[in-house]
């Protein structure tokens, strides 16, 4: 982490929405407390909120159920941190930003596209800051791609391909099972796990898109493709035992995807999984959830320079990595997040950047403090360019909107008259 200094006293967060993002974020204030203090925090459940007042030794008087009231009470702090679900980023960032302070959102900013530009507007018109939890951008892998192409030495980028493979245990827990199922209570899929991305692929071609086209659907996880005999629960069903999208398997058996089920005071790990196996929305059949969001989804972008994007999101995959293949006039960018290879036309070289041992490191490999740190210090300085700002973080919002337009509709969306 940088060096610099942050002042003499740390700054203040308010912290609103206390599960696994916050705790994320936090970690930063638990190695740097003498640059980041969380000092009041708002959460409906109410043994997260506890157990985040217990760690940074909040009082009563600083912990709130609703954000409503917190945010009325006009409590002393530099900052919110927004780590509420997606469908309910826009109200207290909206509250937030009125009341003065600097905010932190995370990612999507709204559900809406106006909620994104008011959102935008208002901290103008406030002369406040808000940054939007791209951690992409803050990520050793893809800051390197970033530097490669920025750098000119490869010339002009022509195409880019990218693939974002979900993975089969990332969707059925978080888009088929999860919070993120169904896009009136979160958002289209490419938005809610998607927007890093397509943020990134801006970021390096530093251009708007002219036009897109998308494709996609709800394809598999249907009530009619439920196998014959099965059961509404993996954990009464005859099926299970072969049935590769098993919630007794994922979370009983390989104990993965449990980071975000709340241990029950008094209680162990196997408790919260078996409650969740037996009554809870983690435990249904992947073909009797309520999910509405697209299981597999392909984007095709016109960059206003005639370069072009294609995106594509898969589930159908043992793959929870992303692969992105750059072609540009000197040369070429192929990487996996484990290894990146450059290749230079002429004069021909090849070289190779090995990042497997930044895979699977903690906080997205650092990401997410450096993220923290980058705003902390542009709220101590607000001169100083944030990198991942929100009208930077627009873009990538406006094309995922459009991309849900087109895929509903089937027609191609012209984005070169639309106003930001």
């Amino acid at each position: 982490m940088n060096n610099e200094s942050f002042g003499s006293a740390p700054v203040r967060v308010i912290v609103i929405g206390a599960g696994n993002r916050a705790q994320k974020y936090l970690e930063y204030a638990r190695r740097f407390p003498e640059r980041l203090r969380p000092v009041a925090v708002a959460d409906l459940n109410g043994q997260r909120r506890r157990s985040l007042a217990r760690a940074f030794s909040l009082p009563e008087r600083a912990c709130f159920a609703r954000y409503e009231e917190l945010l009325a009470a006009e409590i002393d702090a530099d900052m919110v941190l927004v780590t509420t679900p997606d469908g309910v980023h826009y109200d207290p960032a909206v509250r937030a930003i009125r009341a003065g302070y600097h905010v932190l959102l995370e990612k999507p900013i709204a559900q809406r596209w106006d909620e994104c530009l008011e959102i935008a507007r208002l901290a103008r018109e406030q002369g406040v800051l808000v940054g939007v939890c791209h951690v992409l951008r803050y990520h050793p892998y893809f800051t390197k791609i970033r530097q490669l192409v920025a750098s000119g030495e490869l010339g002009d980028i022509v195409s880019i391909n990218h693939t974002v493979s979900v993975g089969l245990d990332r969707m059925t827990h978080s888009y088929v099972r999860g919070a993120f199922r169904r896009t009136r209570e979160s958002n289209p899929i490419l938005l809610a796990k998607c927007c890093h991305d397509i943020d990134f692929l801006l970021w390096l071609t530093g251009k708007r898109c002219r036009r897109l086209s998308s494709f996609g659907a709800l394809r598999w996880f249907r009530a009619a493709n439920a196998p014959e005999g099965s059961a509404e629960r993996c954990i009464d069903c005859p099926v299970e035992p072969t049935c590769p999208f098993s919630a007794r398997d994922l979370y009983y058996v390989r104990r993965d995807w449990v980071d975000n089920f709340d241990i029950p005071e008094g209680g162990t790990l196997d408790d919260a999984i078996l409650r969740e196996l037996r009554a809870g929305p983690y435990g249904r059949c992947v073909f009797r959830c309520d999910n509405d969001v697209a299981d597999h989804q392909i984007v095709a972008l016109e960059m206003e320079d005639r370069s072009t994007i294609s995106l594509t999101m898969d589930a159908f995959t043992k793959d929870d990595f992303r692969k992105t293949c750059i072609r540009l006039t000197g040369g070429e960018i192929d990487g996996d997040e484990r290894r990146l290879r450059v290749r230079r036309f002429r004069p021909a070289d090849e070289r190779l950047y090995d990042f497997s041992e930044v895979l699977g490191q903690p906080f997205h490999a650092g990401a997410d403090l450096r993220l923290l740190e980058d705003f902390l210090q542009s709220v101590r300085d607000p001169s100083r360019p944030l990198l991942a700002g929100i009208d930077d973080a627009l873009e990538s919002h406006r094309v995922c909107y459009a991309a849900e337009e087109s895929r509903m509709t089937g027609r191609t969306v012209d984005l070169r008259t639309e106003e930001r």
